[in-house]
Formats: C-alpha cells, sequence, structure tokens
C-alpha cells in the first residue's frame, strides 16, 4: 500500500510545556510492533526490538510546534509528524502517525531492554536472529499458511555461521520467507543491488512478464485500460491526483472512477495536500449532474493510504457504519493473541457524493489499500456489488525492520477484521460475481467481461431505484 505507519516511523521527540517534557523523559515500549522509545528532554532514541534482539532505529529532536490535543508533537527526518496523545493512565500513551487511522499504544518501563545494552552486533549469525526472532514474534499469517516458523530457523541456522557471505544469507532469507507469497513480506540489500517480495501464488500473470510494478505501470498497465476504454468509455478519462483519480461515462447516467493507487495525490509532500486534492477532486466528480449508477474501478491499485480509502467511502455512505477493525499481534509466541481492536468508521459526508447503485471491479493486482477500501465499502447501504476475481489479500500496514548490516525487511503483523469478524488475509476479498479481470485470452482480442458485466449490473440496479446525489 504503500506509505503506512510504521513503515515510515523514523523519530520521536517532545514538545510542549516543560511538564510535558519531564512527564515524558524515561523509556516507553509499545504494545505490539517491537519498538522502544527513550524520550530524555528534546533528545529521543528509538530501538527495534525483539525478546532477544535490539537495533538501534532513529535518533531526533523534538520539533518545533504542538498541536492542541497533543502532549508531544514530533517530526521526522522526512518531516513526517507523529503525536503522543494521553492514554488511561500517566505511565501509557498513545503513538499517532498523521494521516494513519489508528494508535499505537506505549508502555512505561523501567529501561531499555539489556539486549540494547549494546545492541545487537552486525554479524550473519546476528543479523539471522534479528531476521528470525522478528518474523517469529510479529508475523500474522503462520497457521493460516499451516507454516512451521520454527523448523524453518532451525534449518537455515545450521547454514550461517561467522564466514556467510552476504549473498549467501540474502539466498538463505528469500528461501525462508518465499514459501509464503505474501507481498508484504520483502527483503531488500542495496548494498547487494538485491531486492525480494512474494505474491501470492498465482496472481503475478500479468506483473510477472516485467520486472516490477513500477514497469507495469509504465507498459502493460495502458495496454490494458486502452481495452476498457476503446470499448466501454463514452470520453476519455478526466484525471485527478497526479492521474491516480479518473472519471467518465460509461453508459447513459453510469459514471466510471477509475482508481489506480491510495497514495501521491499531491505534488506537495503529506498527507494534508494529498486529502485536500482527493477531496477537491471528489467534489467535482460527484458534482456531475448525470450521474445515476456508478462503476468503480479498482482493478489495478497499488495500494497507498486507507484514510483516502475512507474519505471516498465517506461519499457513498448514507449511514455511519464499520468499515474494519485492526488489531497487531503481541505476543511473542501465541500467534493468537492480538491488542485490542481499533475501529475504523465511515461516517457520511457532507460534501458531494453518491448514494444510488455501485458496483466495483475487483481482481488480484487489487491491493493493501486498494483491499482495505473494498472492506470499507462492505456494510454500505444499497451494497456494492463486487465483479472480477479475488482481490491479492494483504491488509496489514507493513512493519518495516532494519538488520545491523544496514539490510530492510518487512512483513504484516496486523489483521484487518469486517464486523462480523472476518479476515481475507491470504485469500482476499471475494467477488459477488466472478468474471476474468485482463485474462490472456480477453487481452489478445481486446474484450473485458468484467466491465461489461459491471455495466449490465449497474443499469439494471438503476431501473429498480432512483439515483440519489448529496
Amino acid at each position: 500500500m504503500l506509505i503506512r505507519l510504521l513503515a515510515l516511523l523514523a523519530a520521536i521527540g517532545v514538545s510542549g510545556s516543560r511538564m510535558h517534557a519531564q512527564s515524558l523523559d524515561g523509556e516507553w515500549r509499545s504494545e505490539g510492533y517491537g519498538m522502544v522509545v527513550e524520550i530524555q528532554g528534546p533528545r529521543v532514541r528509538t530501538f527495534q526490538v525483539t525478546t532477544a534482539t535490539c537495533v538501534p532505529w532513529f535518533t531526533a529532536e523534538r520539533a518545533a510546534d504542538n498541536q492542541a490535543g497533543n502532549e508531544a508533537t514530533f517530526s521526522s527526518p522526512d518531516d513526517d509528524l507523529f503525536y503522543i496523545r494521553a492514554a488511561d493512565t500517566t505511565n501509557q500513551k498513545l503513538l499517532h502517525r498523521e494521516g494513519t487511522p489508528s494508535d499505537i499504544r506505549l508502555d512505561r518501563v523501567p529501561r531499555v531492554p539489556a539486549t540494547c545494552q549494546p545492541p545487537t552486533p552486525n554479524t550473519p549469525v546476528d543479523n539471522f536472529k534479528v531476521f528470525a526472532t522478528t518474523f517469529g514474534e510479529n508475523y500474522i499469517l503462520f497457521d493460516l499458511k499451516k507454516v512451521d516458523w520454527d523448523e524453518i530457523v532451525r534449518v537455515n541456522q545450521a547454514k550461517v555461521h561467522s564466514n556467510t557471505t552476504p549473498a549467501q544469507l540474502f539466498d538463505i532469507f528469500v528461501g525462508m520467507i518465499e514459501p509464503f507469497h505474501d507481498l508484504h513480506t520483502s527483503i531488500q540489500a542495496p548494498d547487494l543491488n538485491l531486492r525480494y517480495r512474494g505474491m501470492r501464488s498465482g496472481t503475478d500473470r500479468l506483473t510477472g512478464k516485467v520486472s516490477g510494478f513500477r514497469e507495469f505501470r509504465a507498459t502493460t498497465m495502458p495496454k490494458l485500460w486502452a481495452i476498457t476504454d476503446r470499448s466501454y468509455l463514452k470520453t476519455p478519462t478526466q484525471k485527478w491526483c497526479n492521474a491516480n483519480l479518473q472519471y467518465t461515462h460509461a453508459g447513459d447516467g453510469i459514471g466510471y472512477l477509475r482508481i489506480i493507487s491510495f497514495n501521491d495525490y499531491s505534488e506537495k509532500e503529506g498527507f494534508e495536500a494529498g486529502l485536500t486534492a482527493l477531496n477537491l477532486a471528489l467534489d467535482e466528480i460527484f458534482s456531475d449532474p448525470e450521474l445515476k449508477g456508478l462503476v468503480i474501478d479498482v482493478r489495478i491499485n497499488f495500494g497507498g493510504n486507507d484514510l483516502y480509502g475512507l474519505a471516498i467511502a465517506s461519499r457513498l455512505a448514507s449511514r455511519e457504519y464499520l468499515a474494519y477493525s485492526k488489531a497487531a499481534r503481541a505476543d511473542a509466541v501465541d500467534h493468537n493473541k492480538w491488542t485490542p481492536s481499533d475501529p475504523s468508521i465511515v461516517r457520511p459526508s457532507a460534501r458531494p457524493g453518491f448514494r444510488g447503485p455501485v458496483v466495483e471491479l475487483i481482481g488480484p493486482l487489487t491491493i493493501s489499500a486498494g483491499e482495505t477500501f473494498s472492506q470499507a465499502l462492505m456494510g454500505r447501504t444499497p451494497h456494492v456489488t463486487r465483479i472480477g476475481e479475488n482481490t491479492q489479500g494483504v491488509f496489514s500496514d507493513t512493519l518495516d525492520r532494519k538488520l545491523p548490516n544496514g539490510w530492510t525487511f518487512g512483513l504484516p503483523n496486523e489483521v484487518f477484521r469486517t464486523a462480523q469478524g472476518t479476515t481475507f488475509d491470504a485469500v482476499g476479498i471475494p467477488p459477488d460475481v466472478t468474471v476474468p479481470v485482463f485474462a490472456d485470452a480477453d487481452v489478445a482480442s481486446g474484450k473485458d467481461p468484467a466491465m461489461k458485466k459491471a455495466l449490465e449490473i449497474v443499469a439494471e440496479q438503476m431501473s429498480q431505484g432512483g439515483a440519489t446525489r448529496h
């Protein structure tokens, strides 16, 4: 998706009154997420920890300004804003990053862990320990994928010794996580110019023909959209948010909204700039006087920020409802212990919106925030009919980690549950109506049967009841 909470957590600092600085001084450990924060006046240090390892993360100074309602405001080296907010007791705080829907609880602890004094050294054996332990304590899908991680660690640990080369170590790490086929698992070794990212088995039919999503977006994606454009769109799409939102008509009274990403919506940096650009685009789109039925196409969506998806869902909502609840793994051993659920709510917007018939096109390249958006539409009334194939099946914010040697890796540590407690990790969100998405034979013949079906269904729904715009 994707810019996510922990993926961009770079620093924590303090601001505000001297009383607040004193009240925050000391050590804090996150509930889940494997993070320790040490605050001493304006100086803050962060550590990524497991029960057996500790890797220094970032050191930062406090931000110049504090926002009302927060005990402290922080700014990362990339100018991302973070806040510490009051919790149930003075020995608990809530950490919140601007542009995210949820918080991380911090608990005061007497000291940083002994493993941080000194931190885990940079040796092949110790890099292996950080990698293996982090996955063991945080990964969410061992049980669902029927994986014995302890056995995988045992077998591979025997291959690692003081003379293991970086290239050999990289191959070992890839071999350990490749069987997950999980797009939110990755390992990057910049010094070797090597990178690995998983993907659900059988879903790389389109992207496997090129070297990654960037090339796919530049070469293959325009050819696929051209099929839809030629056969079903009345006029070329209008584009907003760096062309990530596109809108036109696909029939009498039928709007067509293509969402390629939930990120990179503004030339200006920061969540608020992107949200402003998104709201201006939605104001214009949903002021369309001809709109009586809507097709939303996220068959190719690269993820991004969940809050942008919630903002779009709010323009389609006629009542308040639960989009999803998020929880993270909270126990190093027990795979079934989670942090308290943090709900995200869809609330009807007072800005221009649409309350009439909506169908949604989904597929294996509906990824991450594209999937949480689809999940956020499930509680809408009237029902949003999903057409296509199962989505990719990756919902969690990526927990990005460092190794002592400077490499980085990522894994999912959260679950997104519906109001009924259902999750869609690994298998993806299923369609209501299954239709092949960009099948080879259809692409070769210039056909888009999923789009054809979407137009049939939305036209039928329009004939059964009037559209409602707000």
